[in-house]
C-alpha cells in the first residue's frame, strides 16, 4: 500500500439533511491520508453512502444538503461545488449498483466516461492499454454490450470508467455487493493494485468487513450517522466488540443491538460494580 504524508480528504464535523428535515449525518468527521486506503463500515442505513455523496457533491440531486461542517480535498473546500466540477478535479465516485450504460459496448462506455472530463487538458480518448492492464477480462469483451457482462465484469467496467480521469481520490461504494466470493477477491486485488501502482487515495464503503480489512490500513465504523469507533485495522480486528458486531464472532455478553449500546452497557457495568 502507498504511504504518503498529509491528507487527501478531510471531512470535518458535517451535518447532512434530506428534504430540509431528515438528518442523516450528525457531526461526522474522518480523514483519508494521501495514498492510503481507508474503510468506512457499518450496517444498512448508517449513513455510509450519504457520506460518499456528500464528498462527490451528489446530495443536491437527491434533495440533500450539507448543513454545516467542511469537506476538504487537497486543501480545497468542496462544500457547494457542483458535482461535475468535483469529478473533473480528480475525484472519482464508483457508486453502488454498477452504473454502466447497458446498451453501449465496453469501449463505448469508457469513451463516454471522458465526456465528464470536458475542459481538462488531458480529456480525450481513453488510455485503453492502461485500463486493460488492470482489467484484461474487459479487453476480451471490449466490443460486447455492457448489459451482457456478468456482475463482476460490470463492476470492473464501473471501476475502469472511474480510472479514465486519472483520479487522485476514489470513493468506492460496496464494490463487493452481490458478487461471488472468488469475484470479490479478484476485484479487491485489482483495487489494491491501483492504489499501490498509481498512488490513488481511496475511501471504501463496504459491508464485507473481512474483505475491507484485508486491503485497508485504517477504518471507521458508523452507526446512526456518527462514527462510533475508528483506528488502525489491526487494532479494530482485535477488538472483541468489533469482532461481535462486524466480523460475526459471538460473545457471551448482555443482549444489546449495536456497538454504541454495548459500549454504554460496559460503562454502566463498571460504574455499578
Amino acid at each position: 500500500m502507498s504511504q504518503h504524508c498529509g491528507a487527501a480528504l478531510r471531512v470535518e464535523n458535517i451535518e447532512v439533511v434530506y428534504h430540509h428535515s431528515v438528518q442523516v449525518l450528525r457531526g461526522l468527521s474522518l480523514e483519508v491520508a494521501a495514498g492510503a486506503m481507508v474503510a468506512l463500515l457499518g450496517s444498512n442505513g448508517a449513513g455510509k453512502t450519504t457520506t460518499l455523496k456528500a464528498v462527490s457533491g451528489l446530495l443536491p440531486l437527491e434533495k440533500g444538503e450539507v448543513r454545516s461542517g467542511a469537506i476538504v480535498v487537497d486543501d480545497r473546500r468542496l462544500n457547494d461545488v457542483a458535482p461535475h466540477l468535483i469529478a473533473r478535479s480528480g475525484i472519482a465516485h464508483v457508486r453502488e449498483g454498477r452504473h454502466v450504460f447497458e446498451d453501449l459496448s465496453v469501449e463505448e462506455n469508457l469513451i463516454a466516461a471522458t465526456l465528464a472530463l470536458k475542459g481538462r487538458p488531458d480529456a480525450g480518448k481513453p488510455d485503453f492499454d492502461r485500463l486493460w492492464h488492470y482489467f484484461p477480462r474487459l479487453a476480451e469483451r471490449r466490443r460486447q454490450r455492457a448489459g451482457y457482462l456478468s456482475g463482476g465484469e460490470q463492476q470492473m467496467l464501473a471501476i475502469s470508467r472511474a480510472l479514465i480521469g486519472k483520479p487522485r481520490l476514489m470513493l468506492l461504494d460496496e464494490p463487493s455487493l452481490g458478487l461471488a466470493p472468488q469475484v470479490v477477491e479478484e476485484i479487491f486485488d485489482i483495487i489494491e493494485r491501483i492504489n499501490r501502482e498509481e498512488g490513488v487515495s481511496m475511501l471504501l464503503v463496504e459491508q464485507n468487513a473481512f474483505a475491507a480489512f484485508d486491503i485497508c490500513s485504517q477504518a471507521y465504523i458508523m452507526e446512526s450517522g456518527k462514527i462510533v469507533v475508528s483506528g488502525a485495522v489491526q487494532r479494530l480486528r482485535d477488538d472483541p466488540d468489533v469482532q461481535r458486531f462486524y466480523l460475526g464472532y459471538s460473545e457471551n455478553e448482555a443482549a444489546v443491538s449495536s456497538f454504541r449500546d454495548v459500549k454504554h452497557y460496559k460503562r454502566r457495568k463498571r460504574w455499578l460494580s
